[in-house]
Order: C-alpha cells, then structure tokens, then sequence
C-alpha cells in the first residue's frame, strides 16, 4: 500500500511541474542533514551518511558505510567481518557494508529540518523553470503591466515573474502609471538570488530598436513571413524612427506592406510608440539611392560617394536644406545611423559655390580631409518615398 507521504510528494511534484525524484532526493537530503547536525560526536563518520527513502511506503532508514576490517581501529568508519556478516553474509575484507544507524525518534526531528529545506528547493526549481522561460525571451517583446513606479523605474508584471523597466529605458516624455499595459521590449533575465523572492527578474526597455521592428513583424504578415525585410532601423525614442524595408518578391510594395490601408499597420505601431514618427524607407543596394531615400522627407538632386572610408555628399534644393538636416540635426544624423555612412548636405547654390574650389582633373575638394569624391548615378523618384502615407 502507498504512502501518504508518497502520494503527498508525487501530487506536489505534479503541480509545481518539477521532477518527482528531485523532491525524492531532496528530502534525503534534509534528513542526512538533520541527522549530521545531531549525530554525537564520534558515533559515526558524517561524509559516510546515506539516507533512503523507499518510493513505496515512505519508510526513511539512515546507513553509516563502513570498511570492513578484522581489527577495528575506527569506530565511526570501520566494521570487524563477524559484525559485517551478519549484515550481509557475503561480506569480505575491505568491503563498505552499510550499517543501520537511524535512532529512536529522529524521524520527528528530520521532518521538521526538511520541510524547510524542501520547500527552498521546491522555489529555486520553480525559478529556475521561470528562468529558463524568459531567457528564451530576450530580444522578444512582451506585454507588462506596470505594478508601481518608483524613483529608478517602473516594476512591471510580466505573467509569471516580475520585470524592471529602468527611467533610462523609458521613453522621453512618456506618462505611465500603475495599471498601465506596455509592449516593452526583453534586454536581459537575470536569475533569482535571495532578494529577489518573486523569482528571476527581466530588465526590460522601451527605447531599444528592435522594439520598432518585433512591433512591425507583429503588425505586418509580410515581414512575419519573411517576404519583406527589416534591413536596417535608427532609432530615436519618443521622436523618430527610420526603417529601410527591401521586398524579396517584386510584386510586393515593402513600404506599402508596412504602412498598410489607410495606414492602419503602422498607426497601431505609433499608437503603441505614444506617437513617435516613423518614416518608412526603401531599401536599395545602391548606396546612393539608398541615402537619397533615407534622407526623406528631403527631396536629393545628387549624391557623390568618397573613395576613402564611408563617406559622402549630398545636393539638396536651397529650400529642402533644413528639412534634409531635420530639427537639431535630427534627419541627417537618422539617415546617417540608418546607412552606416558620414553624409554631408549641402544645398544646391553651397555646391555650386564649391565647384570654384575643385580642379576639374582630380575632382578634390580642397579641404582639411582633402578626400576625392566621385558622383554615383542618381535620379530622384517622381514619387519620392514618404511625400504622402509614408511618412508620419
């Protein structure tokens, strides 16, 4: 017949999903403990304890190994043979026999240390479960819900364990409040050590941005799918963002896939941002369309690309040079983040004006750098990228 003890275990371990034989050895465990912790000094060698525990009636018997000897010089390790066979029959010299040694009302006194010590294993294994979850979520978005804000942050609950959105991960301008529901996006699980009793906890950012593209790949099937790509993303949180997109099929418009009728795909994504601007690019493996359209709203009459490192220039219409640099320098320093190139903008007189100052064999601009430049090939669309939904 089962015990009740055993089928205690066995419902336990099913509810908290752990492994019935951990709890199993853990409570031999315990009791070794307990046991050490009140064995007389001398009885019986404590590195030679063994606890069982049968899997049937729950009976717990404590052995003490001992070597098996014809002189015994060592009691609380060693065994004479006469002793030894009548343990086991088959015993011989240098054999390890294990010796009975549980005591009269222990049981009592093990119960009591274990329950404590089982219950310390039973929550490390549930947040090392919970650790293993979200671990595999890093680089994820989830959705929170902010518990309490702070002065460092806002503690938010993830479903099974707690997160930490730090102020430096908040988005500039953001009012969030308790109750409050936010996709943020898994930089780092860090697992649960004995200050963190709610198990492991999950730094989480709104700012990072890959927020911007797991959003998009929520919102757009295309890119879920793998037809349309995120080729590269500059963030600004709380301001702006510039997205590149490139389509494998070219039947497929990525910019129209992400921007969606009416722009529904990407309003659920600003709404989701509080607003922040999102211009969606085209991709192009031309590095001088590239650039031209990362500068959009800015309509680009020429691009000419430095032979030495990644570097080039720009040509803008006089009235577009402010919006090509943007506010603050904003449009440039994106499109420069989006491209990974140095971009110069000058308007269209300062170019002409520079003309005067280049040797027209060389092509070197007479400057500190003194870098040769040479124009790529560049025809600005008709229907530039972002003139209408493209750009919000």
């Amino acid at each position: 017949m089962r015990s009740e003890v055993i089928e205690a275990v066995e419902a336990l371990a099913k509810e908290k999903d752990i492994s019935v034989e951990m709890l199993y050895a853990t409570i031999e465990e315990a009791i070794k403990a307990a046991y050490r912790k009140n064995l007389p000094r001398g009885e019986v060698e404590p590195s030679n304890v063994v606890v069982r525990m049968d899997r049937n009636s729950g009976a717990i018997q404590v052995f003490a190994r001992m070597l098996v000897v014809e002189e015994v010089e060592n009691p609380s390790s060693q065994i004479q043979l006469d002793a030894a066979k009548r343990i086991r029959p088959s015993a011989a010299l240098d054999d390890i026999v294990e010796v009975d040694v549980t005591p009269r009302g222990f049981l009592r006194v093990a119960a009591l240390t274990a329950k404590q010590v089982i219950m310390q294993r039973i929550r490390e294994a549930e947040r090392g479960k919970i650790y293993e979850e979200y671990a595999e979520k890093t680089d994820e978005i989830l959705t929170a819900v902010v518990q309490r804000m702070d002065t460092k942050g806002a503690v938010v609950e993830l479903g099974h364990t707690i997160g930490f959105l730090e102020n430096e991960q908040m988005i500039p301008g953001e009012e969030i409040h308790e109750g409050d529901h936010l996709k943020v996006y898994v930089l780092e699980v860090q697992r649960a050590n004995s200050m963190t009793v709610h198990g492991p906890q999950v730094k989480v950012s709104r700012i990072h941005p890959n927020l911007v593209k797991r959003l998009f790949e929520m919102e757009v099937p295309e890119i879920a799918g793998g037809v349309v790509t995120i080729k590269s993303l500059s963030r600004e949180a709380g301001s702006r963002t510039k997205m590149a997109v490139h389509s494998a099929d070219p039947m497929i418009d990525p910019v129209g896939a992400c921007v969606g009728q009416r722009g529904g795909r990407v309003d659920r994504v600003v709404n989701e941002l509080k607003g922040e601007k999102i211009d969606i690019i085209k991709w192009s493996e031309d590095p001088a369309e590239f650039i031209a359209n990362a500068l959009n709203p800015a309509h680009v009459l020429s691009v000419y690309i430095a032979e030495q490192g990644k570097m080039c220039r720009v040509v803008v219409p006089d009235n577009q040079l402010s919006l090509a640099i943007g506010k603050e320098g904003q449009n440039a320093r994106l499109a420069a983040k989006l491209t990974g190139w140095k971009i110069d903008i000058k308007s269209e007189s300062q170019a002409a004006e520079m003309t005067d100052m280049i040797d027209e064999n060389s092509l070197e601009f007479s400057d500190a750098q003194d870098v040769t430049y040479q124009p790529l090939t560049y025809e600005p669309f008709d229907d530039f990228p972002g003139d209408d939904d493209d750009t919000l």
